[in-house]
């Protein structure tokens, strides 16, 4: 007999880190699993020399050593970083030109439009760019670098080129980036910023871009010289604002689109960590808690404003509240007033909740100031010992029982109870009724961002799900829950929910485009480009989902492409069965197993319709049929409280959707409303509810039906918009 050495799969991990403004926390994750395996945080390095650059290479350093990884193992290398805010927000931005540029007839506007007057970035706070105008008729290298050579002696150290319909024709835009590198600037052209018409938001958008081109190259720089140094032969990829990634390359041409990376990386979190299809996202930290939705299994994304000004720059739609963890009481005249919004941290006191109950002797309430503004009315309790502690939503949620073990916010409840009862003793409550009473006002902040959200994104009331992330989670999302009816989970790792989000988040793109009625034709050519340029990234093509948008109003058509990355794109030797698949379904529709059917089915994926039924005016039934597409790793991909569903076939495909499209349309008069429509080919769902008309949809789906066979199944849901969903 001869033995043979067993073979063994070489591990492969991914590192995701986080750059906040407080810590910068990294995680290593194995590639298979998805499991947490390290991490580790430092405080984040503004000041030093290398800025945080520093501590990026500090944690990813520690987190393999600590876990014994060798370099050579890591097939995933990102990090979200909020430098371009932050040196937005804080003024430190280099000094901008402008070269603006048109025909002469166009110039009687453009040249008004293309003059960039001082953008304010937060108050007190002024980006001011120089200007200068040239006709292209008198457009040569001569002028060309005149005007460049004026600008350098203002102190430009950036030069943005904007010509009027540089995204139809760039050229002119291109010979003036040529001058700007021959003269030894950096340069950034209009039209490689976004390809949307509107000159002076597309100039102001440049503008902002080029003002942290210099900070975010140096920074890249640094970061790839020290990754590589480790051994770390994975691409460095960067978060973006929207919630996708890109590669470093792309990030020095376009630093803008990491703005928001922060928030967007916890969303990231929630999608691939959680999957998460529907619902309200919260990232609760110890001052503020960003809040947004997650629609269809993708963050909902709307343009930044700076200063009060729209920019072409996507990044997530994000609300921000002054309350959170460690958001403080505040009560005057025996009663409760308000909680936060400064914090425990902002006023430099321990939360009571993490105190031990024997340093809490006769604890006596005292109202103070935390700041030399802020009103004498926030609570804060002295011990016997003289320490004082703050008395947190944190604190509240402990006496509660929601903080449970396991959870970042839990503490020690009995120290949390003994440094409430003074507080309850004034305002005359007992212990659980002051707690409660602090999360009702707490959450009174909250719940009409919720609401809002829920209505401006039309989500599903009974599908909506709160997802609590963050290390504050628990002292909010818990009460918010009950006091709404929606149900909630909070993730698992919250408080480095961000760091898992960099290292699982999807390559991302959006194309956009202004095209008034736009063809068939169009739409293949913006859907293909948005599907080359995530590849273009990394994405691994067979992975590749791009939906479809078109806005009637104002003629722009939004090309958004997401992909797991090469690295990641695997089989999974733990996919889920049928009988599996149908009791998640049945789970996530809240109805007995018996009353869920498989009403169509790919090879990779299930689509289940449940059959619930409800009273109307205490006589009448309604029947409604609620769905959910499950892949083969159990994860939820389209739900809805209402569907109408149909199997098909490659063969029949067309005239199917077709056919399905009429019947879920409603024609009220001279309106029409389409359903949402989603086709599922294989693994790939192919989103249709951003189009509204029938050959724009079938014009998106034929490119994903070239190359099947005729009997390949194919699954069809339509969300008819009679019920409003």
């Amino acid at each position: 007999m001869t033995l043979t050495e067993p073979t063994t799969t070489p591990r492969a991990y991914r590192i995701g880190i986080d750059v906040g403004g407080t810590f910068t926390k990294a995680v290593l994750i194995d590639n298979e699993t998805h499991d947490v395996v390290g991490r580790f945080s430092v405080l984040t390095t503004h000041s030093d020399p290398r800025g945080v650059a520093k501590g990026v290479v500090e944690v990813f350093r520690t987190v393999l050593e600590r876990s014994g990884v060798d370099p050579k193992e890591v097939i995933f290398l990102a990090h979200s970083t909020t430098q371009a805010t932050n040196a937005l927000l804080e003024g430190d931005v280099a000094k901008v030109g402008v070269i603006g540029m048109a025909t002469r007839v166009e110039s009687v506007l453009a040249k008004g439009q293309s003059a960039m007057k001082p953008i304010e970035l937060a108050p007190g706070r002024h980006l001011k760019p120089s200007n200068r105008f040239i006709t292209k008729e008198t457009l040569t290298d001569e002028t060309g670098r005149k005007a460049i050579e004026e600008l350098k002696a203002e102190g430009v150290k950036v030069i943005v080129a904007s010509s009027a319909f540089g995204v139809d024709d760039n050229e002119a835009e291109e010979t003036i980036r040529r001058l700007v590198v021959e003269a030894g600037l950096a340069a950034t052209c209009g039209h490689e910023i976004t390809k949307l018409y509107g000159l002076t938001t597309r100039t102001r958008t440049a503008v902002i871009n080029a003002s942290i081109l210099p900070k975010m190259i140096d920074t890249a720089v640094m970061t790839e010289a020290s990754v590589r140094e480790a051994g770390i032969q994975a691409p460095l990829m960067i978060m973006r604002g929207d919630g996708g990634v890109m590669d470093i390359a792309e990030m020095r041409r376009r630093p803008a689109m990491t703005m928001l990376s922060g928030p967007a990386a916890s969303v990231a979190g929630a999608l691939m960590h959680l999957r998460v299809t529907d619902g309200i996202y919260f990232e609760v930290g110890g001052t503020s808690t960003n809040i947004g939705v997650i629609r269809n299994g993708r963050p909902t994304v709307k343009y930044a404003r700076v200063g009060g000004h729209e920019t072409y720059v996507s990044s997530l739609d994000v609300r921000v509240i002054g309350i959170a963890g460690g958001s403080m009481v505040r009560a005057r005249d025996g009663k409760l007033v308000d909680v936060g919004p400064r914090s425990a941290h902002i006023a430099g006191l321990h939360y009571a909740a993490f105190a031990n109950p024997e340093d809490i002797v006769d604890p006596v309430v005292e109202l103070f100031q935390p700041k030399s503004d802020d009103p004498a009315d926030y609570v804060a309790v002295r011990s016997a010992n003289g320490t004082r502690y703050a008395i947190t939503n944190t604190c509240a949620a402990n006496v509660l029982g929601y903080a449970k073990p396991g959870l970042h916010a839990y503490g020690n409840p009995e120290a949390a109870q003994r440094a409430m009862a003074p507080l309850a003793a004034m305002i005359g409550k007992s212990i659980e009724d002051t707690a409660r009473a602090i999360l009702d006002i707490a959450t009174d902040k909250v719940i009409p961002v919720v609401d809002d959200l829920i209505a401006e994104y039309k989500l599903d009331r009974d599908q909506a799900l709160l997802v609590g992330e963050g290390g504050g989670a628990a002292a909010l999302i818990p009460h918010a829950s009950n006091r709404t009816g929606l149900a909630h989970v909070i993730s698992k790792d919250a408080e480095v929910i961000s760091s898992i989000g960099v290292a699982l988040a999807l390559v991302r793109d959006v194309v956009e485009r202004v095209i008034p009625n736009p063809t068939p034709e169009d739409l293949r050519r913006i859907r293909r480009e948005a599907f080359e340029a995530v590849v273009k990234l990394g994405a691994a093509s067979e992975n590749v989902e791009v939906t479809i948008e078109v806005d009637q109003h104002t003629h722009r058509v939004r090309a958004t492409a997401m992909g797991a990355s090469e690295m990641r794109a695997r089989q999974r030797n733990d996919e889920v069965g049928e009988t599996e698949a149908r009791e998640i379904a049945a789970k996530a529709m809240g109805v007995d197993l018996a009353r869920v059917t498989l009403a169509a089915a790919t090879p990779r994926m299930r689509v289940f319709q449940g059959e619930v039924e409800e009273r109307s005016w205490k006589i009448f039934k309604k029947r409604r049929s609620p769905v959910r597409a499950v892949d083969l790793d159990g994860v939820i991909r389209v739900q809805r409280s209402h569907s109408v569903v149909r199997a098909a076939s490659a063969s029949t495909g067309f005239a199917d959707v077709r056919r399905l499209w009429e019947e879920t349309t409603i024609y009220n008069g001279d309106s029409v409303i389409t359903p949402d429509l989603f086709v599922i080919i294989g693994s790939q769902i192919i989103d249709l509810s951003g189009v509204n008309s029938i050959d724009q949809a079938l014009a998106i789906t034929r490119h994903e039906f070239d190359g099947l066979v005729d009997s390949d199944p194919v699954a069809l849901i339509s969300i008819p918009p009679s019920r409003g969903l």
